[in-house]
């Protein structure tokens, strides 16, 4: 009963945690200009292409669906972890001006679900791809 429990508190933990990232991604395809803006301001990359940000969109979105489907947890996880860990730090002068900067503060229960679920992913089995698998042999 308590594994099961767990199971559907991280899965509704992934599903969050995905649908926050997708639109981080699908920015990435319906304004690329607004992403390079980001890149250039807190990731010092600049003077880039649309199609440089196309190509991270598009590495991302597979990423993520491996990440939603629950596939190779252990790399999928722990790339949204690291993903999000650098974006959580990069905007580490956001955090000097708290009140100017409220939503920025959103960023750190996001990177605790992130560390949650990589830390717990062999009990994330609701609705993972392998689930999925295993209730057609059945």
């Amino acid at each position: 009963m308590e594994t099961k429990r767990i199971s559907w508190a991280l899965l509704f933990l992934r599903i969050s945690v995905f649908l926050v990232m997708f639109m981080w991604t699908l920015d990435k395809f319906f304004n690329p200009a607004h992403a390079l803006a980001v890149y250039k301001k807190f990731y010092f990359i600049s003077n880039q292409a649309d199609i440089f940000i196309y190509v991270i969109g598009i590495v991302e979105m597979v990423i993520l669906f491996a990440f939603l489907l629950g596939i190779k947890k252990k790399y999928s996880y722990g790339l949204i972890l690291i993903l999000h860990g650098i974006s959580t730090l990069s905007s580490y002068t956001q955090y000097l001006d708290p009140f100017a900067n409220l939503l920025f503060f959103a960023a750190w229960p996001m990177l605790a679900a992130c560390w949650v679920l990589f830390y717990l992913r062999d009990m994330d089995t609701c609705c993972t791809l392998s689930y999925f698998c295993s209730k057609k042999e059945d």
